[in-house]
């Protein structure tokens, strides 16, 4: 049948099972927009109070719900504020769709109004990107995109789509999507089985996971694994509830705010295993001295990742779930008892701890007691950050949502949007600090006009807090422009029409979270603590990761 490029997308959209969109429209969306006027029965669409918001709140539904997350946004300024919401995803392999308005084809190239190469500015950070410059070229293009988005190592995709394309004709007739096949075909027997000889020869093993782990739902292959070959397991910050956070095996978090146990365990081990795992910079430390006495198994579904940053002695590629389970067939169970009990020693030892007094640290802690760990927790980017890591144990994937890769300060409240809004039956807490709030605060306007009962936990010490932990200890305690005014977060809210709680003793902190998490609608918490709490273990620049700050 013969429809516009606006129904076009729509209808593709519907087939791809599309039922949630968050987005802002302008004129070179507007025929895109009166066709979802026209479809409201089909989408919720979600309008937020800045693109990049619904760029954050995509992500965040993506994460939270396994699904492609999609956005909209006009051309020119509403398409460049997609851009660090794009960059985000992309580094901590989301699926995402976005979707741009530009000028008229005959236009293009002009510099005219409201005009950007997007799939230029948007080419490093994107799996894909394009321009559809025919209306019959639209719905192909579409369930690529998908495709993309979604195979292999997940990533975002751009679809920049001209005025004129959305309102000319085309036929148009329902595919059925493909579906999406796990990455199997570049698993080697022969690297399963050399990987087998070194796990059987090693006498101290170590399991490292990654945010591959998570987006191959793989946590019951790595339980078993671990079981099997009896090793301590640690997580990147991405790599949060891919290994559950009670389990007797896990050590907490590696790198460069991670635990003492699992930063010297890695040192001491001969074998490290790292699953879905890219070896970051705020992993390993200085690589030179990162784990100098093991050899290492790398699994991973992209090849660029293998000796990228640390050199490997043997690899596997291919996707993480259908690795481990591979494994698992042919692995005979280990026994390591010897080298479990250095590292419980070592965890006892050195726990993670706090001052005394009303804390980030203690207030976290109060969080997940109460919550159960069933909280969908989003997180801005900074010591809050670190401490939702380090005290919230995430018993289950794509309950931890942050930005990892990018370090993204503004990402939390729009991510919690979408989380909320692809999982309405339960709790989402953005961990916030008030530097990282700010940035997005007016994202709680979404909230309250959608009643989304978001909860907004703002960690508020009146500065900038990781900034200032850096100027405090590598700068003489040169404060520069790290102070904040402090927010009235009572007058704010009832501007907004959303509630305020505010917590300034730690005897309130039990009750002020139960009392917040009762209200039916978004809310923010206001937890005042002192500027100068750090966050400890910290690893210097430079330094190996069992080269630990600890005061």
């Amino acid at each position: 049948m013969e429809l516009t490029g606006s129904q076009i997308l729509l209808e593709c959209l519907k087939e791809q099972g599309v039922d949630t969109i968050f987005g802002f429209p302008g004129g070179a969306v507007l025929y895109i927009y009166d066709e979802i006027y026209r479809q409201l029965d089909h989408f919720q669409h979600i309008l937020t109070s800045h693109e990049q918001g619904a760029s954050h709140a995509a992500d965040g539904y993506a994460r939270s719900t396994g699904k492609v997350g999609v956005c909209i946004a006009t051309s020119g300024p509403g398409a460049t504020n997609l851009v660090t919401g794009i960059a985000t995803a992309h580094m901590d392999s989301i699926p995402m769709v976005a979707i741009t308005g530009n000028v008229p084809v005959g236009l293009l190239g002009r510099d005219s109004f409201q005009e950007v190469d997007i799939a230029g500015i948007t080419a490093p950070v994107t799996k894909h990107n394009y321009i559809v410059k025919d209306v019959k070229d639209l719905a192909n293009i579409v369930r690529e995109a998908f495709q993309i988005a979604q195979s292999g190592r997940p990533g975002p995709v751009l679809i920049d789509i001209p005025k004129d394309v959305s309102i000319n004709t085309a036929d148009y007739t329902y595919q059925k999507p493909a579906p999406i096949i796990k990455s199997t075909e570049a698993i080697n027997p022969r690297d399963i089985d050399e990987a087998i000889r070194l796990i059987n020869e090693s006498e101290k093993p170590y399991i490292f996971a990654g945010g591959g782990v998570v987006i191959s739902n793989a946590k019951d292959e790595m339980v078993e694994f671990a079981e099997k070959i009896q090793a301590p397991v640690t997580c990147s910050l991405m790599g949060m509830g891919g290994f559950p956070g009670q389990h007797p095996f896990y050590t907490g978090m590696i790198g460069m705010h991670g635990t003492k146990a699992s930063n010297i365990g890695v040192q001491k081990c001969d074998l490290l295993i790292a699953i879905g795992a890219r070896f970051s910079d705020r992993v390993t430390g200085n690589t030179d001295k990162f784990a100098q006495n093991a050899k290492v198994i790398h699994i991973d579904i992209d090849p660029a990742e293998i000796n990228k940053n640390v050199n490997v002695d043997q690899d596997i590629i291919g996707d993480v779930k259908e690795v481990l389970m591979a494994l698992n067939e042919k692995l005979q169970q280990q026994n390591h008892d010897e080298w479990m009990d250095e590292i419980d020693t070592i965890h006892k030892t050195y726990p993670l701890v706090y001052p005394e007094g009303l804390t980030g640290q203690y207030t976290i802690e109060k969080l997940y007691e109460i919550t159960g760990g069933d909280a969908i927790i989003t997180t801005e980017v900074g010591q809050h950050q670190m401490w939702a890591a380090q005290y919230y144990r995430f018993k289950d994937p794509r309950y931890f949502l942050t930005s990892g890769g990018l370090g993204t300060m503004g990402y939390g409240t729009g991510a919690a949007l979408g989380a909320q809004a692809g999982n309405m039956d339960k709790t989402v807490v953005n961990i916030a600090g008030d530097g990282s709030f700010r940035m997005n605060l007016n994202e709680m306007i979404t909230a309250a006009r959608y009643k989304l009962p978001i909860k907004v936990l703002v960690i508020n010490n009146n500065v900038l807090g990781m900034v200032r932990q850096w100027q405090t200890i590598f700068y003489d305690q040169r404060y520069s422009f790290t102070h904040l005014d402090d927010i009235n977060y009572n007058s704010l809210a009832d501007a907004f029409g959303v509630s305020c709680v505010t917590i300034d003793k730690k005897e309130d902190v039990e009750m002020k979270l139960k009392e917040a998490l009762a209200i039916e609608g978004p809310v923010i918490i206001n937890c005042v603590i002192h500027m100068d709490e750090m966050v400890y273990p910290m690893v210097a620049p430079g330094a190996a990761i069992d080269e630990l700050i600890t005061e």
